[in-house]
C-alpha cells in the first residue's frame, strides 16, 4: 500500500512540474466510478439469480437479445416445490426422524411375493428352526393358494391381488405386504423374497446383519442408458426430475421407517402408478418394480441406503431374466462363491455396457454382500436340504 501511495505521490509531482500540464482527474475518482459500476452489474446479476429467469422483465430494460444468454450463463435456480411436495416431504422427514429401537423382541418379517405354493419351505423351516420370536412370515399369493409343508407358513397368506410383472400391481403387492407386516410393532426389519429365493447365511448371522445395520439395502444406481434414465416419462415432471430417476433390484430388505413412509408415500407412487408403464410416450417401457423405490429413497433419504441388495442373482447370461440354478449347479463350490462376494457390480445399458464394481460396506466395515440367493429351480430342494448344515455354518 506504500508503495501504491509512493507512486501516486510520485506521478503528481511528476506531473504538476511539467510546463503546461493540465489537470487530470485524480485517480481516487476513477475508482469509485468503477467500483460503482461493478457493484451496479454484480446486484443485477445476484437479483436476476435470486428472482428466477422466468420472471425476466428486468432483463429487457437492457437488452431484448441479452436475456437468454444471461440466463444460460446464470447457475439453474432452485424449483419450488408445489404444496403436495412440501407437505409430502415434511411427513416423511418427520417419520425418518424417528429413533429406531432395537430390543430382545425386534423381530424380522420375511414376506414372500409368489404366485403359488413356495417350493423352499422345508428349507426355509431349517433356516428358522428354533429361533421362534425372532421372525414372522407373510405370504402373498397371487394366482393359487399356497400347499404347505412347514408349521412357519400355515395361515401367514394375506389378501392378494394379480401380480404382473414389470407393472404397478407389483408395486401394489409389496406395499400390501408391508402394511401388514407394520401392523405388528415388533418387527423392525423388512425383507422381500421370492418364490425361488433361498438363504445362503445362519439364521443368527442374517438376524444380525440386518437388525444392526445403519440403513436399509434398496438396490439403487444411475443407468444413463435406453434401460435406465431413457424410460423416465416426462409426464413425470416436475416432481420426478429426469437426473434423479434411478433403477435397482426390487429385492429390498429395509427397517422400520423406511417400510412406513414406503407405505404412506402417495405423491411419488402415483406417478409411477400413472406413467411407469407402455405405451405412455412413444416407445419407452418403464418397470415400476426396477425404478420407483430406487428413484423415492435416491430422492428424500439417499443416505439412508446401501445402494445393493442382500439378495444374489446372476445376470451374467444377459438376458431379460436372470439365470436359473438347477440340480448340477448346486455345489458346496457355488455357495461357498456367493457367501464370499463382497463387492457388487453395474452394469449400464449404454452402448456395449459399462462395468463398475462397488464394495459392500457394512456399517463402514467391508463385508460379504449377500445374505439370500435366487434364482434356484424347484428341483434343488433336496440338494440344498443336504448342504444347508454345512454352507450356513461358514463365517
Amino acid at each position: 500500500m506504500k508503495a501504491v501511495k509512493g507512486w501516486l505521490l510520485g506521478r503528481t509531482s511528476y506531473t504538476q512540474s511539467l510546463p503546461g500540464a493540465r489537470h487530470h482527474r485524480t485517480p481516487t475518482k476513477k475508482r469509485v466510478w468503477i467500483t460503482a459500476v461493478v457493484s451496479l452489474i454484480t446486484m443485477f446479476v445476484i437479483g436476476a439469480y435470486m428472482f428466477p429467469h422466468h420472471r425476466n422483465s428486468a432483463c429487457y430494460m437492457f437488452s431484448s437479445n441479452g436475456c437468454k444468454a444471461l440466463t444460460d450463463w446464470l447457475p439453474p435456480s432452485p424449483r419450488e416445490f408445489s404444496d403436495d411436495e412440501v407437505a409430502a416431504r415434511v411427513v416423511i422427514s418427520e417419520m425418518l426422524s424417528s429413533p429406531r429401537v432395537i430390543e430382545k423382541t425386534s423381530k424380522i418379517a420375511f414376506m414372500f411375493l409368489t404366485p403359488g405354493t413356495l417350493p423352499f419351505e422345508k428349507l426355509w423351516d431349517l433356516f428358522l428352526e428354533g429361533h421362534e420370536g425372532k421372525f414372522s412370515v407373510y405370504i402373498h399369493a397371487s394366482k393359487d393358494t399356497p400347499v404347505h409343508t412347514s408349521r412357519y407358513f400355515l395361515n401367514r397368506e394375506i389378501r392378494s391381488d394379480e401380480v404382473i410383472w414389470g407393472r404397478i400391481s407389483m408395486i401394489d403387492a409389496e406395499r400390501r405386504l408391508l402394511t401388514n407386516a407394520l401392523r405388528d410393532s415388533e418387527n423392525q426389519q423388512f425383507v422381500l423374497l421370492s418364490d425361488s429365493c433361498v438363504p445362503l447365511r445362519s439364521f443368527e448371522y442374517m438376524y444380525n446383519y440386518m437388525m444392526y445395520s445403519n440403513v436399509s439395502y434398496v438396490d439403487c444406481f444411475d443407468d444413463p442408458g435406453p434401460h435406465g434414465t431413457g424410460r423416465h416419462m416426462d409426464h413425470m415432471l416436475p416432481e420426478i426430475p429426469k437426473e434423479d430417476f434411478r433403477k435397482g433390484a426390487q429385492w429390498f430388505s429395509m427397517k422400520r421407517q423406511h417400510a412406513v413412509i414406503t407405505v404412506a408415500d402417495s405423491l411419488y407412487y402415483s406417478k409411477f402408478r400413472d406413467y411407469c408403464r407402455p405405451g405412455v410416450e412413444s416407445n419407452k417401457n418403464c418397470i415400476a418394480d426396477e425404478h420407483y423405490l430406487p428413484t423415492f429413497f435416491h430422492m428424500l433419504d439417499p443416505g439412508g441406503i446401501a445402494n445393493w441388495t442382500v439378495t444374489y442373482v446372476d445376470w451374467s447370461e444377459k438376458k431379460w431374466h436372470p439365470r436359473t440354478y438347477l440340480p448340477n449347479d448346486v455345489t458346496h463350490e457355488l455357495l461357498k462363491n456367493l457367501t464370499s462376494i463382497d463387492a457388487v457390480s453395474r452394469v449400464t445399458s449404454e452402448g456395449t455396457g459399462e462395468v463398475t464394481w462397488t464394495p459392500c460396506m457394512w456399517n463402514g466395515i467391508k463385508r460379504p454382500c449377500y445374505l439370500f440367493g435366487r434364482k434356484f429351480h424347484a428341483a434343488t430342494l433336496n440338494k440344498l436340504i443336504d448342504l444347508f448344515s454345512n454352507y450356513t455354518s461358514m463365517a
